[in-house]
């Protein structure tokens, strides 16, 4: 599998306390010196892209909430080899910036939204900011952040009940929105705790809407399967982390605000590329790092089985 997919993580911080991305509170914020700046994430994509990388999606934390975020696009769109730059968003800013984002050469946004209620939302996220991301995914498409897609984590007995209106965005909106099973986000939380398999996800929208059709017409890579209901103006999609094995096909390597580099979401070995920029490493150096990275990437997957210390919020998902 060729490594061409980098996501990176330009802060911890986050203005949304969702439960299951740090369902504990015990991970600590990094301090500000530790996060890498903006050259040095430009330098680390530069030569991630020398070895092979084209895609570049920013997360957080939530990214929206780095100050001048949108200058960072300004730097990473100069890049050469870099044919797609993305950004998953929990949508609370996206209506303010999404303009300046689109200007920057920003591609497209996947937004997190966990349900349509407000209340449910609330309970999830721990703040009455639904309407805010709602605007900012209408604003996303008019500006042509597209195809916008949407990601649900479906959490047992708390949203399950909002699947089928979620999934109504699809047929009414060009947009693909995107089941998430539950897995693990800490070493010591309960793994089955909120867990639905997409199998059950599936049965019920098909309760709703008919037979799913299979389409392979929506943008993107990954371990994402999509589907059309019936005369949909966008599509469904299932990611089934936890019930179904899809390592052997994975692209992608992950960069952390503090600058380490995950060679899989829950793997417990890092490559501390940070040390080596600020220690005074060649380009030649660190490529050679980097190298080493994707050539190891498949021996440290640890698919549902979380690393001691680990934090979704960190990792940057």
């Amino acid at each position: 599998m060729r490594i061409d997919y980098l996501r990176v993580s330009v802060t911890d911080r986050c203005n949304l306390r969702c439960i299951y991305c740090n369902p504990l509170r015990d991970c600590d914020l990094i301090k500000r010196g530790e996060v890498l700046t903006f050259e040095e994430i430009h330098r680390i994509v530069r030569l991630f892209a020398e070895c092979g990388v084209s895609k570049v999606r920013l997360t957080g934390g939530e990214p929206l909430v780095r100050k001048n975020i949108v200058a960072l696009m300004d730097k990473l769109v100069t890049v050469v080899d870099i044919e797609e730059l993305t950004l998953t968003t929990n949508g609370v800013l996206l209506e303010e910036v999404a303009d300046e984002l689109k200007s920057a050469g920003l591609n497209r946004v996947n937004v997190s939204i966990d349900s349509l209620d407000r209340g449910c939302y609330q309970t999830i996220t721990g703040y009455d900011l639904l309407d805010y991301v709602k605007r900012g995914i209408n604003k996303a498409i008019k500006v042509g952040l597209t195809p916008v897609k949407i990601n649900v984590v479906v959490l047992k007995a708390i949203n399950e009940q909002d699947i089928t209106a979620l999934a109504q965005l699809s047929v009414e909106m060009p947009i693909a929105v995107r089941f998430i099973e539950y897995c693990p986000t800490s070493k010591r939380a309960k793994p089955d705790r909120f867990f639905v398999p997409n199998s059950h996800v599936r049965k019920n929208i098909e309760s709703r809407f008919g037979p799913l059709t299979a389409t392979v017409g929506t943008k993107g890579s990954g371990p994402a399967v999509y589907f059309k209901t019936k005369d949909s103006a966008g599509s469904v999609g299932f990611i089934s982390g936890k019930s179904e094995f899809f390592c052997q096909r994975c692209n992608r390597i992950r960069l952390t605000s503090d600058g380490k580099v995950r060679p899989c979401l829950y793997s417990a070995y890092l490559y501390d590329i940070k040390g080596l920029i600020r220690s005074g490493a060649s380009d030649e150096q660190i490529l050679a790092l980097m190298k080493k990275i994707i050539a190891e990437k498949h021996r440290y997957t640890r698919l549902n089985s979380p690393a001691v210390g680990f934090s979704m919020r960190n990792v940057g998902g």
